[in-house]
């Protein structure tokens, strides 16, 4: 065992070796070396706490323990930027309000827009989507829409679900918005919260994109956004991933991806509108 003069431990090459292969296998997501520093220093009192003495003991105990799954999501928290903000990348909702759901509206028989946010985070982002249907639908009353939201971290999503933000957080929310949707927590005023009436309307599932299904069914989507998260998978399991988001999405349908993030070079039946805006052809 390795331990340094300051008492914390070093993570021997052959179990970051399976951390990486086991998680990138699972969840899609890569684990480079340069992560393993940071490992270190999160997970060193977590090993300690259980009695460890090395995080070869601590490796071979959560591949053997029935909450590997919870220690192994723990992993990938760490090594995954959580960090988002409301109205992220705005540029997505003005393409949404001022062109696809007047079209959407135009087109088609029925007025429920349904609604994929993959890879919610805490919250953020199907609050913006939710603040933007709604501001919609004061000058369109008919429209109707289902909003669904997922990520691998069940911690994320419990944030999510309870709706609760530092005051900081609503500099990139309108002032009428703010008013509208949020309301000051009663125990901090330095914290707001989403209305309970707004929180409801949004669906929480547990979804890791890895999986060949998502429970969800086949061409019912008509909006996918999956925003800063491919970044952290491989090319090709990107373009398995798009793949099957492409088969959730109705013909016309949109997939909202990250400034960063491109399909170039990917055999999809996907078309460019806007920049990081792609339309299922068909």
């Amino acid at each position: 065992m390795d331990t340094p003069a300051d008492g914390s431990f070093r993570m021997d090459e052959e179990s970051f070796a399976r951390l990486s292969q086991y998680v990138t296998q699972a969840y899609g997501i890569q684990l480079p070396a340069t992560k393993r520093s940071l490992l270190e220093s999160h997970l060193d009192e977590k090993v300690k706490g259980l009695g460890m003495r090395s995080y070869k003991e601590f490796v071979d105990f959560i591949f053997s323990n029935e909450s590997s799954e919870a220690e192994l999501v723990h992993v990938i928290d760490l090594v995954t930027t959580h960090k988002t903000e409301f109205f992220r990348e705005a540029s997505h909702f003005h393409f949404l309000t001022q062109q696809f759901l007047p079209r959407f509206l135009e087109e088609n028989n029925r007025s429920n827009l349904k609604i994929w946010s993959a890879g919610c985070s805490t919250g953020e982002e199907p609050y913006t989507l939710l603040m933007t249907l709604e501001e919609y639908k004061k000058g369109n009353p008919h429209l109707a829409y289902s909003l669904l939201a997922s990520d691998i971290s069940v911690r994320v999503i419990q944030t999510a679900c309870h709706g609760e933000y530092d005051i900081e957080k609503m500099e990139t929310v309108p002032r009428e918005m703010v008013h509208t949707y949020l309301q000051r927590d009663k125990c901090d005023p330095k914290r707001m919260r989403i209305k309970p009436q707004y929180r409801t309307k949004i669906q929480y599932k547990h979804i890791n994109l890895m999986h060949n299904s998502y429970g969800l069914m086949k061409n019912d989507l008509d909006i996918i956004f999956c925003r800063n998260v491919l970044i952290y998978f491989e090319k090709n399991i990107q373009e398995q991933v798009i793949l099957k988001f492409c088969n959730l999405l109705r013909p016309g349908g949109l997939l909202f991806l990250g400034h960063s993030e491109s399909i170039l070079g990917m055999d999809l039946p996907l078309r460019q509108v806007e920049p990081t805006v792609y339309q299922l052809q068909g």
